[in-house]
């Protein structure tokens, strides 16, 4: 939502997404960035955001706006996302920057990952400090620098650095968000890229409006069938464990420590959601 939009801002509270992310960057044209900023920090000051988690996109590292924005992001957002990361230098000064500015000890740090470098480079930022907490991918830009076609069938041009920058954080544990889909009008090769990011790991998409988040929801989150198995793994587990037992079936399926995990992640992950729900 860019910081210059009161609607947008406003509209925020009321919408059944679990991150908010107040855009200063490309969203906001640099005559109103000042502006954009001080009306962010105004509606975090009001709050009524529920259980939302609230991110805030900085402008960009050598920006004139990049310290003020952190500042202001470590006074009441849950993290900030850093646009066009590429070393790990970057993460660390943001680091450092936020704590300056008082940041509590829980507020995290996402980057967008949208060069070449800064794909190629993924892991070690993934591992710049223990403030980081999500990777995004960014495939404007990163297409544009790779000479590739975004709208191409599937985003073949694109499979390798969605396979890098899911890598890099599932080893070091962080979350990871796909990329916004950019033709509002396609609503077939919307829920596809969905379908898509999820099937490669993806933990949810960025999305560029309203009327997309309920698909995500739908292809992110777990459906009553995903939900109903997974409590029955894990209800099968925890009788085949009393019995002393290393693996146990589940619909003639073979389950073992493994397929458990997955099963409490999917509980988890829906206990999560009604809580959302509930609290917005």
């Amino acid at each position: 939502m860019p910081g210059a939009n009161a609607r947008a801002l406003e509209k925020g509270r009321s919408l059944a997404a679990d991150v908010l992310i107040m855009d200063l960057e490309d969203g906001v044209l640099p005559d109103a960035k000042v502006e954009a900023r001080d009306r962010i920090a105004g509606t975090l000051a009001a709050g009524g955001y529920g259980a939302r988690e609230i991110v805030v996109r900085v402008n960009g590292i050598g920006t004139p706006w990049f310290a003020d924005d952190l500042a202001m992001a470590a006074r009441g957002a849950d993290a900030a996302m850093l646009p066009k990361v590429e070393d790990p230098a970057t993460v660390v000064g943001a680091a450092a920057a936020l704590e300056a500015a008082g940041a509590p000890p829980g507020m995290g740090i996402w980057c967008m990952l949208e060069t070449p470098t800064g794909i190629l480079d993924a892991r070690a930022i993934a591992r710049a400090h223990p403030r980081m907490a999500a990777l995004t991918l960014g495939t404007a830009d990163l297409s544009k620098a790779l000479n590739a076609d975004l709208h191409a069938p599937d985003r073949l041009p694109l499979v390798t650095s969605m396979g890098l920058c899911v890598l890099a954080a599932r080893e070091a544990g962080l979350a990871v968000l796909d990329a916004p889909h950019f033709d509002l009008s396609d609503d077939a090769g919307f829920e596809r890229a969905c379908r898509q990011g999820r099937s490669f790991g993806f933990d949810g998409k960025s999305l560029l409006h309203p009327r997309t988040i309920a698909v995500a929801n739908a292809v992110f989150g777990p459906s009553e069938a995903d939900i109903d198995r997974a409590r029955r793994i894990a209800a099968a587990w925890r009788a085949a464990a009393a019995e002393g037992k290393g693996v146990t079936l589940v619909d003639g399926r073979l389950i073992e420590a493994l397929h458990v995990e997955e099963a409490e992640r999917t509980l988890a992950l829906a206990e999560r959601i009604a809580a959302l729900e509930e609290a917005g």
